[in-house]
């Protein structure tokens, strides 16, 4: 946490009245402030300090400033006894009169009633009522404030009773005090825990104390060493501001604890205020000072893999799991410094001591932390990390290592300044550390061992530094916004990125990391080119599909399909490392393919897998009979390929291509069946009388040569080889095939009930015994032969449910 000065103004005494700022208020849309100085209402730009009013229509000192929650009217009360209604334009509209000065203003949150405090009563005006309801107390009012709800008032007076009345005047408790009080408020945020209003107090007793609407204490109360004097709530309710006798202004939570001061002025601070929904806090001294403040709230928290710590509200640690997304709340009761994590691990470090906490099971999404040691040291650093055993302070060229004893074991002078420092993992009491410098250097620390190693030095300030899986690459990003990839066995750079400003290995695969930079998230795969996307924020983690995002003080969870790497390596033909991308997070279409393509490619485990991953039953079945009858193959010959393919195309219903892959492979016949039971008769009649003519052609053939004559023979070579294994020649436009099996029918045939296609050569045995058995051309299914055995309904049409049963029945046989 820090503080900016936005702008100061210091007010010159007028008609011989001091010039102290006693009151000021934010318009409710923090545009303007108002301020109470002298005998002026002052109206400031809330942006720039610009002095926009000067108002004069009190007579003397003026005291007290509110602004209406509506935002369309203020009100100012002085020295003259006058209240003076002002419009958001600064026009004067009424006023009213008190019998003594007015302390103290303060307008209902949800009507538009006004009340106001003097020496010796209170009243309550609206703009409905003509005169003014007055009440009278026992001693002068010093502060005003109303609940939430704007259904109480709570009266601090100079005799240290409070008072809370309702919104009609009517005292409905009183809480007892022995010193004046000079300022209070309640919180305009209920807590989550305990939905009551809270009143906090401001005594002259140099104390701090909380109250509910019923004057029932509820909060520990605070000492302080000064006089509160003024008390200014949070839009969020989350923290409160003070200002008093000691010059200085101090940040609170709203459980009552300190937070540290957030300015200091050279005289007592008798005003503060919130500007709404913002983090800056206007402030006036004695002295006539006004200045604005914004306070900037750091991010302090802590990462190690999918946990993630960060502070909340200034006093809680919030552990997360990244993947499940869960979550605990651990209350440090104190202002949190510092977190760091590591495996099971949790250190917290607050103002005079460290807290280490440990996750009491096993279980890697477990988030139930224990207290396990304090070291009851107030330390000064810049960076903590923990280990198993230790915690590492860093600060400035220091590297100091304490034992959770509080015992100072070892301490590493470094020749630059520490810019970045990350723990990489390594046996208990033995974990490497990984330090970038200032002035480039990259080195690797382990806490048992007192000689840093240098791994790389490069000429350019580190920012963010990262180890491979394997810890065999290292990636950097620079202060030029360089990302650089060095191999530390040979020290060498291997590749580099411009426009990064965080980086991150993948914690599951070696060659992948995402980087950040210009808005734009880009993940790296080996040597491809990186795939980019928008993204806001920096990239602080990347495990398998899932990149930790932080953007502003929130981490978040981006779940990136890693679509394209995998299609890179499947273009490669790279089907392990394809398999493996896939494996960190694809969808469902990219496992399909992947699946296909490795079947396409005959690698059946592969395929299996994939395919297992989807639950896509019917290629499982197909890969089950392709792998008993090839799967002990080392080698495919051609027309065993062209079979499978053909399947693969069949199953995937591609029937044009699956009859020319059957063709290829010598068994044009299964062509046929294939479009006779899907009632294809044109296409059926179409290969039937290729099969056909190729027969009449096998018949007037010439017998075969001897080996002698086949060697005097003037054939070219691959008809010669095409004849000794019989297998046909592929189709072409009016050629006849070379040979094919034997037919029954003529084409004409096809298509007629009853008709039946019986090959009875070229076939193996389960086939030719279907074909014996025969079917008809309107797609009866066959029960014997090729079908046997077959009776898995596969949820695929009936005639495609008959070819895929005749496929796998050839691949019986």
């Amino acid at each position: 946490m820090r503080t900016v000065t936005v702008w100061a103004d210091k007010i010159p005494e007028r008609d011989k009245l001091s010039s102290t700022v006693w009151s000021i208020a934010f318009k409710p849309d923090g545009t303007q402030v108002v301020v109470a100085a002298g005998n002026r209402v002052l109206v400031y730009d809330a942006q720039e300090g610009d002095l926009i009013h000067s108002l004069k229509g009190h007579k003397d000192a003026v005291y007290c400033v509110a602004y209406s929650k509506q935002g369309k009217k203020f009100a100012s009360g002085g020295a003259d006894k006058q209240v003076i209604i002002w419009t958001d334009k600064a026009e004067g509209r009424l006023k009213y009169h008190h019998t003594d000065s007015i302390q103290c203003l303060a307008y209902n949150p949800v009507t538009q009633q006004l009340a106001s405090g003097t020496a010796s009563d209170f009243g309550l005006w609206s703009p409905e009522q003509k005169s003014v309801t007055k009440h009278k107390v026992s001693s002068k009012v010093l502060s005003l404030s109303w609940t939430p709800d704007g259904l109480h008032l709570a009266l601090g007076l100079f005799n240290g009773h409070i008072s809370i009345t309702d919104k009609f005047g009517t005292e409905k408790a009183e809480v007892v005090r022995k010193e004046p009080i000079w300022c209070l408020g309640w919180n305009p945020v209920l807590a989550r825990s305990d939905p009551t209003d809270v009143l906090v107090v401001g005594c002259c007793d140099q104390t701090l104390s909380f109250y509910k609407v019923s004057g029932q204490e509820c909060l520990k109360e605070q000492k302080l060493d000064y006089d509160p004097l003024s008390i200014a709530f949070f839009s969020s309710g989350d923290y409160f501001v003070v200002g008093g006798s000691d010059k200085k202004v101090t940040l609170w939570s709203r459980d009552g604890i300190s937070l540290g001061p957030i300015s200091e002025h050279d005289d007592w601070v008798w005003a503060v205020a919130v500007r709404p929904k913002q983090h800056n806090v206007a402030a006036g001294s004695n002295d006539g000072a006004v200045k604005m403040y914004q306070i900037i709230f750091s991010t302090v928290h802590g990462l190690y893999q999918d946990r993630y710590a960060y502070r909340e509200l200034m006093t809680d640690v919030i552990v997360q799991h990244l993947v499940t997304d869960q979550k605990v709340r651990i209350r440090c009761k104190d202002y949190v410094k510092k977190i760091a994590v590591y495996r099971d691990r949790l250190a917290v470090q607050l103002p005079d001591k460290v807290l280490i906490y440990e996750v009491a099971q096993d279980d890697p999404t477990d988030l139930h932390y224990k207290s396990m040691d304090k070291i009851r040291q107030r330390f000064e650093c810049s960076l903590l990390v923990v280990t198993s055993h230790h915690i590492i302070l860093c600060q400035e060229r220091k590297l100091q290592l304490y034992a959770f004893s509080g015992q100072l074991e070892r301490e590493w002078n470094l020749e630059s300044l520490i810019r970045y420092i990350k723990v990489v993992g390594g046996p208990q009491k033995r974990e490497g550390l990984l330090v970038g410098l200032k002035n480039g250097h990259i080195l690797k620390i382990f806490v048992d061992n007192p000689f840093p190693v240098t791994l790389i030095k490069q000429a350019t300030t580190v920012r963010c530094l990262d180890l491979s899986v394997s810890r065999k690459k290292l990636a950097v990003v620079d202060e030029t916004a360089n990302m650089l990839v060095y191999d530390l066995d040979s020290k060498q750079l291997i590749y580099q990125e411009p426009n990064a400003n965080s980086v991150a290995w993948n914690t599951e695969m070696e060659d992948m990391l995402a980087y950040s930079g210009n808005n734009t998230l880009c993940i790296k795969t080996g040597t491809f080119p990186p795939h980019t996307q928008k993204l806001q924020g920096f990239v602080v983690g990347f495990k398998g599909s899932k990149i930790f995002c932080l953007h502003y003080v929130s981490m978040q969870t981006i779940d990136v399909p890693q679509s394209a790497s995998m299609f890179r390596y499947l273009d490669r033909k790279d089907f392990h490392t394809a398999y493996r991308v896939a494996c960190l997070g694809v969808t469902e279409s990219d496992w399909r393919a992947l699946a296909i393509n490795c079947l396409s490619s005959f690698q059946f485990d592969l395929a299996r897998k994939a395919f297992i991953r989807i639950r896509d039953v019917r290629y499982l079945d197909l890969l089950t009979r392709l792998q008993a009858s090839y799967g002990k193959k080392k080698q495919l010959t051609q027309e065993e390929e062209n079979m499978i393919l053909a399947q693969v195309h069949a199953i995937q219903g591609q029937y044009r291509e699956a009859a020319e892959r059957f063709l290829k492979s010598g068994q044009p016949k299964l062509a046929v069946d294939m479009f006779t039971d899907l009632r294809k008769w044109d296409e059926a009649k179409q290969w039937a009388a290729i099969i056909e003519k190729d027969a009449l052609t096998q018949k007037a053939a010439p017998p075969p040569l001897t080996a002698a004559a086949a060697a005097a023979s003037p054939l070219r070579t691959e008809e010669r080889e095409r004849e000794r294994d019989g297998a046909p020649a592929p189709p072409a436009p009016g050629a006849v095939l070379a040979a094919a099996p034997a037919l029954s029918v003529s084409a004409s045939d096809v298509g007629k009930q009853g008709a039946v296609l019986t090959p009875v050569a070229h076939l193996p045995p389960p086939a030719a015994a279907a074909a014996a058995v025969g079917t008809s051309a309107a797609g009866e299914c066959r029960q014997q032969g090729v079908d046997e055995g077959v009776q898995v309904d596969y949820g695929v049409p009936h005639a495609e449910q008959r070819v895929q049963q005749r496929l796998f029945g050839h691949l019986n046989g």
